[in-house]
């Protein structure tokens, strides 16, 4: 085992009446990722907030290799070699890329100036480490999301980090990114850094850490090496109770009539696609990032404009043009950017939960607010949201309880078709379970559910019929025993089985 490089001992935490942290402990190894787990609200982020500088404990002692230290701010952390990158990435996009790695510590020549020199050749040097695929004076607002994440770890290398902590670094990311980040990660960790990783997906944590610690409801439940992990163990750790099957037991699906057909549906994005979704059918949606797959689910919901096709529900043809129409019929979108197109953050739990039916709770143009909280309060405890109230605003909650609120929404309108695009990107695991008792709940009331997700294993354990898209089009499809993550890949790359 190598040197510890950092220890976190007794570490605890209030916020008022609330106690965020108990006790915890946490311990960090040089050439080590040591994977940080639990559900949304277990404490992580709050622990992370404390080793950089931006909380200070109630109690307990942080160590860094050996010794006590005070980490009273960020610049402290920072001073000390400790660096968190936040997944809101805070590049500033009229700099260039030297700029923001040195930003408030530029190097200085004669009389007081900025040596920009100095500053792009020693940034090229660390971006160079970093297998990096653009200059130390490329603009930034050129940059992607993944090349914005490598300026932010060239950064904590400037500052000469000892302890990097990534909280869901591939949460924006594609795969082939996400690949890259995990290069840079192993090559990090065999420098000598000691990585702090933060992430949901266990099929990540399994590649890329070597050990995995997992706090629970403000406590340290305990820690593994990768060896010894294994999923079931990690989500009985995580939620403290044993899960058999993960996904549940599909019900059998097929027995409904036809619930909603789409024929030649098409756009200058999206080739013309044709395909059935039966009452009480969980249809999955699969292929690779760009395949068409949300474009396809934006032209059903009227989100874009068709170039053509028809669209029938319940043997019916249909005219949707823009969402609204969509929703009077019964169909309902949750977007994957929940934030972005879901959400209205600074708004209440009840505005968000119920602004698809205000017109069913009002009389002569009055607003039933009575009637609005009653139906909000019977979603959040139909979802297990944790908010406080039916007035909590939404910007506040976590990730899993912000997708549990958008999705009772689209209950709300009582749902013939639900397409849902990726269901749970970025929640915990116990957010991952209800979402789907959820989904299927609602396909034993009958509702045809349209699944998109870039998980193959949730893909495969959660829909009965799974079409693969690819390059825009439907490159095919698979049912029962076909529904592999070897057949989704063959279809959507076009390789050869």
């Amino acid at each position: 085992m190598s040197s510890i490089a950092l220890e976190m001992m007794g570490i605890g935490k209030r916020f008022g009446a609330n106690k965020a942290l108990d006790q915890v402990r946490l311990t960090a190894y040089r050439h080590e990722v040591l994977a940080l787990m639990g559900e949304n609200g277990a404490g992580k982020s709050t622990l992370m907030k404390i080793l950089s500088g931006v909380y200070q404990p109630d109690e307990g002692e942080i160590r860094l290799d050996g010794k006590p230290v005070r980490i009273a701010s960020p610049a402290d952390a920072r001073a000390a070699g400790i660096n968190l990158i936040y997944q809101e990435l805070a590049v500033a996009p009229n700099l260039t890329v030297a700029e923001n790695i040195f930003l408030g510590a530029e190097p200085r020549a004669r009389f007081g100036r900025v040596d920009h020199d100095a500053m792009n050749r020693r940034a090229d040097e660390v971006l160079a480490r970093l297998g990096a695929r653009f200059s130390a004076t490329t603009p930034a607002h050129r940059l992607g999301i993944a090349d914005q994440q490598q300026v932010e770890i060239a950064r904590a290398l400037i500052h000469d980090s000892r302890v990097l902590i990534l909280d869901e670094p591939t949460a924006a990311l594609s795969d082939r990114e996400s690949e890259r980040l995990f290069e840079v990660i192993r090559q990090l960790r065999d420098d000598g850094i000691a990585l702090i990783y933060i992430s949901h997906r266990m099929e990540e944590v399994n590649r890329l850490a070597d050990r995995i610690a997992v706090l629970r409801d403000g406590s340290y439940v305990g820690s593994m090496t990768r060896a010894e992990s294994s999923p079931q163990k990690l989500v009985q750790m995580m939620v403290g109770r044993p899960l058999d099957d993960f996904y549940q037991h599909k019900s059998e699906a097929g027995a409904g009539p036809v619930r909603l057909e789409v024929q030649n549906l098409g756009s200058h994005r999206v080739r013309p696609a044709s395909f059935k979704v039966h009452a009480g059918e969980v249809l999955g949606l699969a292929g690779l990032v760009g395949a068409g797959r949300t474009e396809l689910a934006r032209l059903i919901f009227g989100a874009d404009a068709r170039s053509g096709g028809r669209i029938l529900l319940d043997g019916q043809e249909v005219d949707i043009r823009e969402p609204l129409d969509a929703i009077r019929l019964g169909i309902g979108y949750l977007p994957e950017d929940r934030k972005g197109q879901g959400l209205f953050l600074q708004l209440s739990a009840t505005a968000n939960t119920t602004m698809n039916v205000l017109g069913r709770h009002a009389r002569a143009g009055v607003l039933d607010h009575p009637a609005l909280k009653k139906l909000t309060q019977q979603a959040i405890d139909r979802l297990a949201v944790k908010v406080s109230g039916t007035e909590g605003i939404v910007g506040g909650l976590s990730g899993g309880n912000q997708q549990k609120l958008l999705l009772a929404r689209w209950l709300a309108i009582k749902p013939k078709v639900l397409i849902l695009d990726e269901p749970t990107r970025g929640v915990d695991i116990g957010a991952k379970v209800e979402i789907y008792r959820i989904v299927h709940e609602l396909a034993a009331q009958g509702v045809a559910v349209i699944c998109i997700s870039s998980e193959l294993p949730e893909v495969i354990g959660l829909c009965h019929r799974v079409l693969v898209m690819r390059e825009g089009s439907l490159a095919g499809e698979l049912a029962g025993e076909a529904v592999t993550q070897e057949a989704i890949m063959t279809l959507a790359t076009h390789e050869a089985a």
